[in-house]
């Protein structure tokens, strides 16, 4: 049953459905109306289709929007943030250097896409590689509340050409004209949330920014609409904060929704364009009416590619197989089948313990044959953001633990372990959270090894993640520290030697 959402307030008529077909007397026909069509994206980590081909891929988003623009020549494509990092294609080193988003780029300059907003994971990258992404765009950025932090202050940050340096701008605005001559402008803000501090990144009021932004744009604009990359709780307050504001194309939840507030349409796709959507919107010029329609579209097997894409996108994918295959012989090989969604979202892992934690903790003590008592992986190196279902290749484990890494061995003392232990806990939702294996608390709150109250004076061997042991994420986790008695290092052709090899080899092992 198809749902109808229909709402005429000040002028508007916004509708927030599956599909919505005009009467042939609705107002809006024969009376100086341009329609426009809005193709959104959001959370694009991966070029190339996923699941086996089964859905996503940048090339058949391309031609989507080339389809409906043959029909509606004012046709936008529009990605609302986190798109040049995590990725498996973004850790390959190109001339000695990470790629960092260099193929998203370039695919997205081949797909002309119209404009993007920051996302909180483009700030993974550093200045420099951020800056090296920004020139390299034939594409337009916005933020509202997003600026650089440089020697000479803070300012936008902006994409340098060969002979100018354009300043990204806190809205965009673009004209159409149809076929009639009809003719209007359209403003569209984008906004970030402030969860990926930098020391080059500077964060400004979400809602403030937006209303400022809105405020602007609307002067030059028939309507604006809103591009962001905040939370859904977010959205609802800049709807409520912009009450004339029609529609937010959203991102940074992950899978699609269609929300409303007051009457603001919010939309999000599904993350890594397993779907799209496409918001027709016709402006009645005469009475200033707003007509919305927000569809869903699944990118499926079944939407041919777009030839031009696919062949930028086909140059990074085969780079990749390439360098796959360095490490593992069948890249593409089926090695396990989830039946129930492996958990393997950031929120997630960096907050509590998920299935899929369990299972690279799980590997890493298959790995020396469970001849340790336990094993811990930092929540914040499994990077896919995404949940897997269905069959899982090896691929699949490479995405991810793109950054790799191998599995140690480690007799440490109780007490460095339960510190640990608790560094992790205290460290809910950041990088430091630790997902574990064959290790718990008890009803007294006690850490437990399998299922034993852990010791302080007893000394104990856990397989820990290489970089666990850098002190990076816990600080006082090195191999200096007193507490660590022994360090085992597999040799790199060992199966501990890289930690995707010992997920591969362990649900091998269980393969169903």
């Amino acid at each position: 049953m198809k749902k109808f959402l229909i709402l005429a307030i000040a002028g508007y008529f916004i509708s927030g459905c599956e599909i919505l077909q005009l009467a042939p007397e609705d107002p809006v026909k024969g009376a100086g109306a341009v329609t426009l069509k809005f193709v959104q994206m959001n959370d694009v980590y991966e070029i190339a289709p996923l699941n086996g081909g089964e859905y996503g891929g940048l090339a058949r988003v391309a031609h989507i929007r080339d389809s409906i623009k043959e029909q509606f020549p004012n046709t936008y494509l529009f990605l609302a943030g986190d798109f040049l990092n995590p990725s498996l294609l973004g850790t390959v080193k190109v001339d000695g250097e990470r790629t960092n988003g260099k193929q998203m780029v370039e695919v997205l300059n081949a797909m002309q896409i119209d404009l993007v907003t920051f996302g909180n994971h483009e700030f993974d990258l550093s200045e420099k590689d951020l800056q090296k992404r920004l020139n390299e765009s034939n594409f337009t950025w916005t933020s509202a509340n997003v600026r650089h932090v440089t020697e000479k202050g803070v300012m936008p940050f902006s994409t340098k050409w060969d002979y100018s340096n354009v300043p990204t701008s806190d809205y965009s605005t673009f004209n159409a004209t149809d076929a009639d001559g009809n003719k209007i402008k359209f403003g569209v803000f984008g906004v970030t949330l402030p969860s990926n501090p930098k020391e080059y990144v500077y964060y400004g009021d979400i809602y403030t920014n937006a209303k400022r932004a809105y405020d602007l744009a609307i002067q030059k604009s028939d309507f604006v609409v809103g591009l962001t990359h905040v939370s859904l709780d977010e959205d609802i307050e800049i709807a409520k904060h912009i009450r004339s504001l029609p529609l937010i194309m959203g991102g940074h939840e992950h899978y699609n929704m269609l929300e409303k507030e007051g009457r603001t349409i919010i939309a999000k796709a599904d993350a890594n364009a397993k779907s799209i959507y496409v918001h027709t919107i016709i402006y009645n010029l005469r009475t200033k009416y707003l007509y919305i329609n927000s569809e869903l579209m699944m990118v499926t097997d079944k939407i041919a590619p777009s030839a031009k894409v696919e062949r930028v996108v086909n140059k990074w994918t085969e780079l990749l197989d390439q360098k796959l295959k360095e490490v593992i012989e069948k890249p593409e090989e089926v090695i396990y089948h989830a039946d129930r969604p492996l958990d393997g979202t950031d929120t997630a892992n960096r907050s509590k313990q998920t299935n899929l934690g369990k299972l690279i903790a799980r590997s890493m003590a298959y790995a020396y044959n469970d001849t340790v008592a336990g094993a811990i992986v930092n929540g914040g190196s499994i990077r896919i953001d995404d949940r897997l279902v269905g069959d899982i290749t090896s691929t699949d484990i490479f995405r991810i633990l793109p950054f790799g890494g191998s599995v140690l061995k480690v007799d440490l003392t109780g007490k460095l372990l339960k510190e640990v232990l608790d560094f992790g806990q205290s460290s809910t939702g950041e990088g430091a959270y630790l997902q574990r294996y064959n290790i718990s608390k008890n009803e007294m709150g006690a850490w437990q090894m399998d299922n034993k109250t852990i010791s302080d004076k007893k000394t104990y061997t856990v397989a820990i993640s290489d970089f666990l042991l850098k002190g990076l994420d816990i600080p006082f986790l090195t191999p200096e520290n007193e507490g660590v008695e022994n360090i085992y290092t597999p040799e790199e052709n060992e199966t501990p030697g890289d930690i995707r090899k010992s997920i591969i080899s362990y649900l091998s092992s269980i393969k169903n």
